[in-house]
């Protein structure tokens, strides 16, 4: 495709979860609104309720069909409020749904809902993931039939208010030299409602094998975790936060380590950058937004995707963003 193509042009729409079912091409965003909530760095403006699913068979021209709502937060029992990025991953005949969502106590969690079909609607379960905590959950479905579940956010995400997987009094964000906070890998259970382990840090190395530190801005982790398999290597993608990045980093296994290779997608309008990578058709592309459509409202975002490439040697071409 020549240019990035906007998808839902009648509604706002961001943090695309993309994922090919029975043939089909089915995309799981984060549903946006106006709140009417001042901007802060916690994110409080983005305060969304709801979830749409929508499909499609021709990435590049074809009709985008909105399934309509699948999932509010008036249907999950442990509700408070921000119901933020999700995914979905098939399993055993049904699709499980996993979202954040802040709890009464204004904590996030992880939820499951479940689905017998990939458009929903979705049931919530009673309560959020034993262990969880943060937001951004993918889901990675491994060639061994293990699943795997890859999350976390800085600031408004609250990463960093936990250490080895316990809450901590007060929050601390490390600085400068200090190896920066990782996201989180953790296995699934099979019944795909529990973690089967505790989750472990997915460290980020450096071209000397190193960690990457907290100070390195334009390479470390913020949020928006991604992972695909291309050629014989998992690729694993993020966020970089407050320098606005799609990076990516490169293993051999789904607990890594993985190393830094490289930048997918340049700044574009808005503050955050949200994305997820997928193959179909034989052809890759990057599902992400951004803000163009709204004059620069950063908690109004718009679906867009452009075909992602790569080099000879495994590497991503990078992508030019709207803010160039």
């Amino acid at each position: 495709m020549k240019e990035p193509r906007y998808l839902v042009p009648g509604d706002y729409m961001a943090d695309p979860a993309v994922h090919v079912f029975n043939g089909r091409l089915y995309i799981y965003p984060s549903h946006d609104r106006e709140s009417g909530i001042p901007e802060n760095d916690n994110g409080d403006h983005f305060d969304m309720k709801d979830y749409h699913v929508f499909s499609m068979d021709d990435v590049e021209h074809g009709e985008v069909t909105d399934h309509g709502m699948v999932l509010r937060t008036e249907d999950i029992p442990w509700a408070g409020r921000q119901l933020w990025d999700c995914d979905v991953a098939f399993r055993n005949g049904k699709y499980y749904m996993y979202f954040p969502l802040k709890d009464k106590n204004d904590i996030f969690r992880i939820g499951v809902a479940i689905s017998d079909k990939p458009e929903g609607p979705f049931i919530p379960q009673e309560n959020p993931i034993k262990g969880s905590y943060s937001i951004d959950p993918c889901i990675w479905p491994d060639k061994d039939d293990e699943y795997y579940m890859y999350f976390g956010g800085l600031w408004g995400g609250q990463l960093q208010r936990y250490r080895n997987n316990k809450a901590l009094e007060c929050a601390q964000l490390p600085e400068g030299d200090e190896p920066a906070l990782c996201p989180k890998v953790v296995q699934l259970r099979e019944d795909m409602l529990e973690f089967a382990e505790e989750p472990r840090d997915l460290v980020i190395l450096d071209e000397k094998g190193k960690p990457l530190t907290a100070g390195d801005t334009k390479r470390r982790f913020f949020e928006a975790s991604w992972m695909h398999y291309y050629n014989g290597k998992y690729y694993f993608s993020y966020s970089t936060g407050d320098t606005h990045l799609i990076c990516y980093a490169t293993g051999d296994n789904p607990y890594g380590p993985f190393t830094y290779r490289g930048v997918i997608l340049t700044p574009v309008v808005g503050w955050t950058t949200h994305h997820s990578i997928v193959e179909y058709r034989g052809k890759w592309y990057l599902f992400h937004h951004d803000c163009v459509p709204s004059g620069g409202k950063t908690w109004l975002r718009s679906l867009k995707v452009a075909e992602l490439k790569y080099n000879p040697d495994g590497t991503i071409q990078t992508i030019k963003g709207t803010a160039e």
